[in-house]
């Protein structure tokens, strides 16, 4: 598909330089990213979140589109509540951008609202936090309805343990520890404002909270705390772990099911929906 052009003309907007008519689009979106290799679109792969929306958006601009993620969920984990922006040339309403949308994606990715945020947004660079939750069972059978829903561990845990232990990593810390190999982020650094555990009949969620967050941060944290759930480690251990910044003293990264990626917090000034929280079989 062939994009349309524009007129050299700009205009300054909020101290941004932005080309006539173009438009900047925010988007919510949710999907199971069980099915998908990751969210970001890749050579190797056409089935990937962001190639399947771009091609939809497409059809509605009637023009190519390329997404900015608030964050780039790996393959495996999905998202309740994603946030992304485009520029486009198409002049449409933002009922077209959702239902229109949503006609030509499959029935596992859904755009929720979309709203024109102005030059000034970034999904990602006006980001001032994100939200996962780490849903699993302890069932002594592994889920069937839920299956790559959420994550299983067929043994008790020490959920209380596990909340003491998660203590030691709020705050601004260095968490090399907690970053996997391939991490691209110039920083290590990263500030964790909270971790909370809540359980629902027999799913057990953990709720982390952080400006931002390193490639498999949530999985590595969650493999670690699980050694102090199944008691092998006590809750002390994961400051010793953190100070180390050694990967190889952690545990191991846990499943990327039942990862989800729930909320992304902006300033008001942008206007954009507050959902609840999700995935929505929690309530």
């Amino acid at each position: 598909m062939k994009r349309k052009t524009y007129t050299r003309n700009c205009e300054i907007k909020d101290g941004i330089e932005f080309p006539d008519g173009m438009h900047r689009f925010a988007l919510g979106l949710e999907y199971v990213g069980a099915d998908y290799h990751g969210f970001q679109k890749q050579v190797t792969s056409a089935n990937t979140v962001q190639a399947h929306l771009e091609r939809a958006l497409a059809e509605i601009a009637q023009e190519e589109v390329s997404l900015v993620c608030a964050g780039r969920t790996d393959a495996g984990v999905s998202a309740s509540g994603q946030v992304l922006h485009f520029d486009t040339l198409a002049d449409r309403p933002e009922r077209a951008w959702v239902l229109g949308t949503n006609t030509k994606l499959p029935e596992n990715i859904r755009v929720h609202w979309a709203r024109e945020a102005g030059p000034q947004f970034h999904a990602r660079f006006s980001a001032r936090s994100r939200t996962y939750r780490y849903l699993f069972s302890c069932a002594g059978v592994r889920p069937a309805v839920l299956a790559r829903r959420l994550s299983w561990f067929p043994e008790q845990l020490d959920i209380d343990a596990m909340q003491s232990a998660a203590r030691h990593l709020l705050g601004e810390h260095d968490f090399s520890s907690f970053r996997s190999s391939q991490c691209q982020a110039h920083s290590p650094c990263r500030t964790v404002d909270s971790i909370s555990w809540t359980q629902r009949g027999q799913i057990h969620c953990m709720e982390i909270r952080a400006n931002a967050f390193l490639h498999h941060m949530v999985r590595n944290i969650v493999g670690t705390l699980l050694e102090v759930g199944k008691g092998e480690r006590q809750p002390e251990w994961i400051a010793e772990v953190l100070r180390a910044r050694d990967r190889r003293l952690a545990g191991a990264t846990a499943q990327p099911w039942g990862l989800y990626l729930v909320a992304v917090d902006y300033d008001e000034v942008f206007g954009l929906p507050q959902a609840a929280k999700g995935p929505i079989f929690m309530g």
